[in-house]
């Protein structure tokens, strides 16, 4: 009686709790794809990735006009006084002077080494490379929200097996009060199924509540409030279907996974900045030009004549030739060297830690289908012994703890079920996503 004065507390204060949760019997039905879908277009993690993106394109345009030629103007005005040297006439003077001075300069790198076509290669690589890491982020917002959505269906099923457990007690405590009235039954039996009837409530309350909170979880993925409308569907029919040969599916996930082909890609940008760090070793050459004009207040002529007269122009050539920069260069190489190696074996971790992966959604997929077969087969045999239990039970023939024994039995065998349907459901899904094909269920 302790027992059961203690579940009952306890379904009133999560009942409470339970009547405070929002209704999602009219909410609008999502699918997995839409969830996908939706989230692919609202995830702040995946907006973050374009972002990220589109910055490494302005490098691109950044690397590409270092090819153009630079071009500024300046002007001056000055007021000397005293000894000096006259700005525009370049003749010592001694007196006050009023000058200005005008011009436009310009200049374009002929050669740097090679060093600025192999920054807009590199600049290219990092654009591929970050369009990759897009990828990456949109396909582990597509695994999360896949294994989400199919949490959710087990969570949701898990709530009608509590459902139907609470409809079976409730109807088994009626007749067992029926029967201890007519005599029948000690008083205990009769406890026993109230109590049973209790803790099938429980049951239900805490199912509800696991669902709820994995609703909670998918809502984040989905950058939805808490409180928007949410609903899935009720669920899925599922047969399983023939996995295929592991290193199948790894052949194909190394060919089409972008974290893969990311860290191809950051060997050959690694290449790159060997080549940018060697064109320090050659000299460079630039191409100079300026136009100017000034007046000045040591001679007589007006302001107009004076910028006629002074007009210039000027056209030059300039090689910067390294000799010796204390080693920067030569360390330069040497670290571009050993980004190289370090990117070879970041690119083969990446495809070792792939390889567990599969292999071991491979191995559970295997598994789990192995699992849904005997769970399915000990499903229907306790479906059936508690069906005999209870006729059994109706005719006086076996004790109310014997008939809860069944119920339980059968109970975990139902779950035992979903939770094998729902596993095998993810791995296969997952090991569909492995050979580069649609998620759906």
């Amino acid at each position: 009686m302790k027992l059961y004065t203690l579940i009952a507390s306890l379904l009133f204060s999560l009942g409470i709790f339970a009547q405070e949760q929002p209704n999602t019997s009219d909410a609008k039905v999502w699918t997995l794809e839409e969830c996908i879908a939706y989230a692919l277009a609202h995830n702040i993690t995946i907006q973050q990735a374009n972002i990220n993106k589109q910055l490494t394109e302005v490098a691109l345009m950044e690397s590409k006009s270092s090819r153009l030629p630079s071009l500024s103007g300046t002007a001056s005005q000055n007021l000397t006084n005293g000894n000096t040297i006259d700005p525009i006439t370049s003749d010592f003077v001694s007196q006050q002077i009023n000058s200005t001075t005008l011009s436009l300069n310009t200049s374009v790198t002929l050669f740097q080494g090679n060093q600025i076509n192999n920054q807009i290669k590199q600049s290219q690589l990092l654009v591929d490379q970050y369009q990759l890491y897009a990828q990456e982020s949109q396909n582990n917002i597509t695994l999360n929200i896949t294994e989400a959505y199919i949490q959710l269906l087990y969570a949701k099923g898990a709530i009608k097996i509590a459902e139907n457990n609470v409809s079976t007690s409730q109807k088994e405590e009626e007749r067992a009060k029926a029967l201890f009235d007519a005599g029948s039954i000690a008083i205990r039996d009769y406890t026993d199924a109230k109590s049973q009837t209790a803790t099938n409530n429980y049951n239900l309350i805490a199912a509800k509540n696991t669902y709820d909170l994995q609703l909670l979880s998918l809502k984040q993925l989905l950058e939805l409030s808490s409180s928007d409308s949410f609903a899935i569907v009720d669920g899925v029919e599922y047969l399983p279907e023939n996995v295929p040969e592991l290193q199948e599916i790894y052949a194909e996930a190394v060919a089409i996974l972008p974290e893969i082909n990311a860290s191809k890609t950051n060997v050959l940008v690694s290449e790159k900045a060997l080549d940018i760090a060697k064109g320090g070793y050659l000299p460079t050459l630039s191409l100079t030009g300026s136009l100017g004009s000034g007046y000045t207040s040591t001679q007589a002529l007006n302001f107009t004549d004076q910028f006629d007269g002074n007009f210039n122009q000027r056209v030059g050539l300039s090689l910067n030739v390294p000799i010796f920069n204390k080693n920067k260069t030569k360390a330069a190489v040497q670290e571009a060297q050993l980004n190289i190696d370090n990117a070879a074996l970041q690119l083969a971790q990446e495809e070792k830690d792939l390889y567990v992966k599969v292999e071991t959604a491979w191995k559970n997929t295997i598994a789990t289908q192995s699992q849904l077969n005997a769970a399915y087969i000990a499903r229907n045999a306790a479906k059936e012994s508690y069906r005999l239990a209870q006729k059994q039970y109706e005719l006086g023939a076996l004790s109310t703890t014997d008939l809860i024994f069944s119920q339980n039995t059968y109970t975990n065998t139902e779950q035992n079920y979903i939770q094998a349907k729902y596993l095998n459901l993810l791995y296969h899904q997952l090991l569909q996503f492995y050979q580069g094909n649609q998620i759906s269920i």
